[in-house]
């Protein structure tokens, strides 16, 4: 089951589509069962997180990470994300979460680090810098 089927994607600054925000107000399900939703979504694209950046899909991580913020702005705009955050079935849920968010940081800051290395390596090969400079007589001095 791929990522677009479970949610809608995000415009490029991550703040939700106006239709999603129409249905948001327009869900006739309890606000307790629309936190339940919310946190069992949570947990879901937090799994798609993990498994992206295993595949070193960065650009999917990304979208993934856009709505995930977006479903996390939405659980803070509604009150009863808190009383079920109480709830045992919700600790369980976090317990769950916590591990998967602390390895995807871990993996996110392994990726940036190897990143910057590649960087370093090529500009350290990049020769636009001395382009006022002849190349040559640098290569060639003998003094």
């Amino acid at each position: 089951m791929g990522v677009a089927s479970l949610v809608r994607p995000l415009p490029q600054d991550g703040v939700p589509m106006p239709e999603v925000q129409r249905e948001a107000g327009q869900d006739a399900r309890p606000p307790l069962e629309q936190a339940k939703s919310h946190w069992e979504m949570y947990r879901t694209l937090t799994y798609e997180l993990l498994k992206f950046i295993d595949k070193q899909d960065i650009d999917e991580f990304l979208d993934v990470e856009k709505q995930r913020y977006g479903l996390v702005m939405k659980m803070k705009a509604l009150p009863e994300s808190e009383d079920y955050r109480k709830t045992p079935e919700c600790q369980a849920l976090i317990e769950e979460v916590v591990p998967l968010d602390k390895q995807i940081i871990y993996k996110a800051q392994s990726w940036l680090n190897k990143s910057r290395r590649k960087n370093a390596a090529v500009r350290s090969y990049d020769l636009t810098a001395l382009s006022s400079v002849a190349v040559g007589n640098i290569l060639n001095r003998k003094s």
